[in-house]
């Protein structure tokens, strides 16, 4: 064995280690557990295709176990005769921008620590998540081989010692493997600047055009800080809570009307700011406000596809679009007009990964306020929050007015997800699992005065590589367009989360100034009555309302 290598025995495998879809997550307690992350490193560097003498890029957004855990895989990557290793100052590096770092440094795999907006510290959660070398999330065959490797463990590969300095960027090494500490904002901004007009939005942001970012103590702090406030000449605290804190300042970090609250409130309830915007954990979530508007992220990427050409990285147009299945069919309308495709598939940024390296499409977006391109393999926040500032410096109109303009010309998609969170497992699946048996006999039936049309648990054929993804989410599709899904969501640590999503269409010539709620009132009735929510959850009410 190469000198300095240790090979630590184990006395069993771990057999809870399988990856969901954005990687392995657990509550911070648990990859405290002696030889927990060791074992999951181990299985993914024995994994992995060519990590022996490749690149791996390794950070994280900044929470509770993030340097501790850059420390293990360095002296492991060591262990496993990984060339060289590329890591970021603090150990910060968000994950659109670690997308991207993959890509510029020809990696073999990047290895990304976060549990996204899941709340951090030590009661909180970790995450573990590979990247390929085209940085996009880790195809399911890879996290299954993964997964299979963690069960059979008898023991790890470490290097005996050596801890890395990130307090500036530098040239350092354990054993034969070579560590580059980087800035890791740099590569990121320089890409921001190849797409967008940073002098139309600077003229915008030192006009009168107060605006309020926030980054709810989370990885996009440094980057915001960086353009919005340096770059772009937005006025000192335009960025708020923008340190990244171990426990996220206590917070919950995740960009919705619920968790960022203090944002929504300064929004929809003065007129002090023409523009607000929050991302997540790690950086790839985004919520977008105007004055007292709120734009609800499938609104969203119908907006962005509309106006792509207004943006110098997308002036030539779209080659397509895409939109996971439980998002609204706005983009569908857009898509339609313009004549480029567009895309339905399951939720998880990697079915987009295909479609975009087999240029297909340009833009892409989940309701799960997740929204991106072709730059990079990842959802992307600031990218988002960019793109939105270069369509307002160009069009100079309010954001309430776009999105008023915009349901004019395409109709309006009344849309709402309700999260049941942290329901009981079995409660959950006794819910899911009768309406999936009900669904063959709710065609034909009437639910809120409409007919259910079609009644299935979508499933997606991969145009790019014929691969079947099946039981996806149950549909309840109805005769005037609107639907009805349910979905279990596997993002959560603790219990199950029932989401359900509702929406409804209404043509330009219909009521488009309704309240989503208000409008969805008889969907949101129906499918509670059918499927039993309140009475087999025991709750009154959603968790989370977006």
């Amino acid at each position: 064995m190469t000198s300095g290598v240790q090979q630590i025995p184990l006395d069993q495998p771990f057999l809870d280690q399988k990856p969901g879809t954005s990687g392995l997550r657990k509550s911070s307690r648990q990859f405290e557990t002696p030889h927990y992350l060791e074992s999951f490193i181990e299985a993914i560097l024995r994994t992995v295709p060519g990590i022996a003498g490749g690149t791996l890029v390794v950070g994280g957004d900044g929470r509770y176990g993030n340097r501790r855990a850059i420390d293990l895989i360095a002296r492991m990557a060591a262990a496993h005769g990984v060339a060289r290793m590329v890591t970021t100052t603090g150990g910060i590096l968000s994950t659109p921008a670690a997308s991207n770092l993959i890509r510029q440094r020809q990696a073999t795999a990047g290895i990304i620590l976060s549990a996204s907006h899941n709340p951090g510290g030590p009661d909180g959660d970790f995450g573990v998540k590979v990247n390929g070398a085209n940085g996009g999330p880790a195809p399911e065959s890879l996290t299954d081989a993964i997964y299979a490797c963690s069960q059979t463990l008898d023991g790890y590969r470490i290097h005996a010692e050596g801890t890395i300095n990130l307090d500036s960027p530098g040239h350092q090494s354990i054993g034969n493997l070579q560590i580059e500490v980087i800035d890791g904002v740099d590569d990121y901004v320089a890409l921001m600047q190849k797409l967008f007009d940073f002098d139309q939005i600077s003229d915008l942001l030192k006009g009168d055009f107060p605006i309020a970012f926030d980054a709810m103590h989370a990885v996009t702090g440094p980057y915001a800080k960086r353009l919005l406030e340096g770059l772009l000449g937005a006025p000192a605290g335009s960025v708020r809570n923008a340190v990244p804190l171990e426990d996220f300042g206590g917070g919950h970090p995740d960009p919705n009307l619920t968790y960022a609250h203090e944002l929504a409130e300064l929004l929809m309830g003065s007129d002090a700011y023409r523009f607000g915007a929050a991302c997540d954990g790690d950086g790839d979530r985004n919520m977008i406000l105007g004055t007292r508007c709120f734009v609800n992220p499938s609104d969203s990427l119908a907006v962005l596809t509309a106006n792509a050409t207004l943006v110098p990285g997308y002036a030539a147009g779209l080659s397509g679009v895409a939109r996971s299945m439980p998002t609204s069919a706005a983009a569908d309308v857009v898509a339609k007009e313009l004549g480029i495709p567009c895309f339905e598939t399951p939720t998880g940024w990697k079915f987009f990964g295909n479609l975009l390296d087999a240029g297909r499409i340009t833009l892409c977006g989940e309701e799960s306020f997740g929204t991106g391109s072709n730059h990079i393999r990842e959802k992307d926040g600031l990218w988002a929050v960019l793109f939105w500032l270069n369509i307002l410096a160009k069009r100079r109109e309010p954001v309430a007015q776009i999105m008023a303009e915009h349901w004019s010309r395409f109709g309006r998609h009344y849309y709402s997800r309700h999260d049941y969170e942290a329901i009981a497992s079995d409660a959950a699946h006794g819910l899911y699992n009768r309406i999936k048996e009900m669904q063959p006999s709710l065609v034909g039936q009437s639910l809120a005065g409409r007919v259910i049309a079609t009644a299935d648990d979508f499933a997606y054929t991969d145009p790019v590589d014929g691969s079947l993804t099946s039981s996806q989410g149950l549909r309840l599709l109805l005769d005037d367009g609107s639907r009805v899904v349910l979905r279990l969501s596997g993002t959560g640590t603790q219990g199950a989360t029932l989401r359900v999503y509702l929406e409804s269409y209404v043509p330009p010539s219909g009521n488009l100034d309704q309240d989503p709620q208000t409008a969805l009132g008889d969907l949101i009735t129906a499918i509670d009555q059918l499927a039993e929510i309140k009475s087999r959850t025991g709750m009154d009410r959603p968790t989370v309302i977006t």
